[in-house]
């Protein structure tokens, strides 16, 4: 049993670190062994990401001061959250371990100011992450410039012929 004091640093403790989370998903571990929840925690660990088991009646008294506490009614049974700054690593790792072990059941979250269900978190994991984007952005705003790059350095014979193909269209 806590004392009242332990009580309320917990409650400050996760008051703060909901407000500074972009992004908290919650999840339902029940059944899932001690190995298999240090093998998630490590996997959320190397992407800076707090997965922690949470004291439900607790946590939601610290809910209601943030703008999570749309998410109170989620915490019933043996609940664990995911806490980062980015929604789109936490809800893919949380999607794939979920698959691979059905006993972890995604239950909602929320990203943003934006309230997640399950599917929600789901279509999250779908989406590239922020380095998967910009490598993205950067392939597609290349491939004009090589385009140019070699033309400009064919020989120019080849840039006449071109000019006489273009010249008859």
């Amino acid at each position: 049993m806590m004392s009242k004091e332990k009580k309320q640093v917990y409650i400050n403790e996760m008051k703060t670190t909901f407000d500074k989370s972009e992004a908290v998903i919650v999840a339902h571990y029940q059944g899932l062994t001690v190995s298999q929840l240090d093998e998630l925690r490590a996997k959320m660990r190397e992407h800076g990401i707090q997965f922690k088991i949470t004291k439900n009646r607790i946590t939601k008294l610290a809910l209601e001061q943030t703008r999570c506490k749309d998410l109170s009614n989620l915490f019933k049974g043996p609940t664990a959250v995911a806490l980062s700054q980015d929604a789109i690593t936490s809800a893919k790792i949380l999607t794939k371990f979920s698959k691979d072990n059905e006993k972890l059941k995604i239950l909602g979250g929320i990203m943003g100011n934006d309230i997640l269900d399950v599917a929600g978190v789901q279509n999250v994991a779908t989406l590239p992450t922020l380095d998967e984007a910009r490598a993205k952005i950067v392939g597609i705003l290349r491939s004009p410039a090589q385009k140019i790059a070699s033309i400009l350095l064919a020989p120019a014979s080849k840039i006449a012929i071109l000019a006489l193909e273009k010249s008859k269209k």
